[in-house]
């Protein structure tokens, strides 16, 4: 024969559970450690704790300063205590919960994490490349690019400095938040991270060659997303790339009659050479 599945009370029924009788239940206490000084915020979690009055760790009252209306959640300052592990328990009207452990340790409990820089700031979409975060209260923390876990090959004794190398971005490139996670908290640096395309490569040089400035241009190639195309120094203007990134059309910008410029491709991935071309 089968085991029936317990079966848990919903949030709805939460507030109810006085009605029928039954006490409150402590599920967890969130952190589950802080300073024998005290002074901390701890939330208790767990069901039926609406209308609770007091809260108790280890024997002391703690403050409370807030509680949700449907019993799930109770937020109370910890009391100081001297070092070591309490329990800690709720009263409301109806009875008292269950305990459940808190632990106070002595010195300073870790700080959040800071972020100041990331060097580079650039990399290729590859990924791999190695990279450092400055700050503090860096150890053990884990570091993410636009949500994606970079591999974290350790910090210094300090906590001042990580060291890493990047995931693999987004295929065309962009910039992404570059965010470091420790016990402790978050931390975002500051500009994020910059993956640069691969460098453009140019397989069908400027066509025409030669024409009037106002003309229409294409050319061909690799890497072209989000490219820029000079005529000498000056950039052409309706520059328009395909979807992929391999063809693009644009308009010849003014230039001297008579005179031959070098065509170039600029993007974030480098520059490359699309030929020349002579003003008519």
């Amino acid at each position: 024969m089968s085991t029936p599945t317990p079966q848990l009370i919903s949030p709805v029924q939460q507030p109810h559970l006085q009605s029928l009788g039954l006490g409150p239940v402590l599920l967890a206490v969130l952190p589950n450690s802080g300073p024998a000084s005290g002074g901390n915020t701890v939330t208790l979690v767990g069901l039926g704790l609406a209308g609770t009055t007091t809260v108790l760790m280890g024997g002391t009252p703690a403050t409370i300063v807030g509680q949700d209306p449907l019993g799930l959640t109770v937020s109370v300052l910890a009391p100081a205590h001297a070092a070591g592990a309490v329990q800690v328990t709720a009263t409301n009207a109806v009875g008292t919960t269950n305990p459940v452990t808190y632990v106070y340790v002595t010195g300073t409990p870790p700080l959040p994490p800071t972020a100041t820089v990331i060097v580079p700031a650039s990399g290729p979409t590859a990924g791999g490349t190695p990279f450092t975060v400055l700050g503090a209260n860096l150890q053990g923390g884990t570091v993410t690019f636009g949500g994606t876990p970079a591999t974290v090959l350790g910090t210094d004794p300090t906590g001042t400095v990580l060291f890493g190398l990047t995931p693999a971005g987004p295929a065309g490139g962009g910039n992404v938040p570059v965010v470091v996670t420790t016990p402790s908290g978050t931390a975002t640096v500051p500009g994020g991270f910059t993956y640069l395309p691969p460098a453009p490569v140019v397989t069908v040089p400027v066509t025409p060659t030669s024409a009037t400035a106002g003309s229409t241009f294409s050319l061909s190639g690799t890497g072209l997303s989000g490219a820029t195309v000079l005529f000498g120094g000056t950039p052409a203007t309706g520059v328009t790339v395909n979807g992929t990134g391999t063809s693009l059309t644009g308009t010849v910008p003014p230039g001297t009659v008579g005179s031959t410029v070098t065509v170039t491709v600029q993007t974030l991935g480098g520059t490359a050479n699309a030929g020349t071309f002579t003003y008519l």
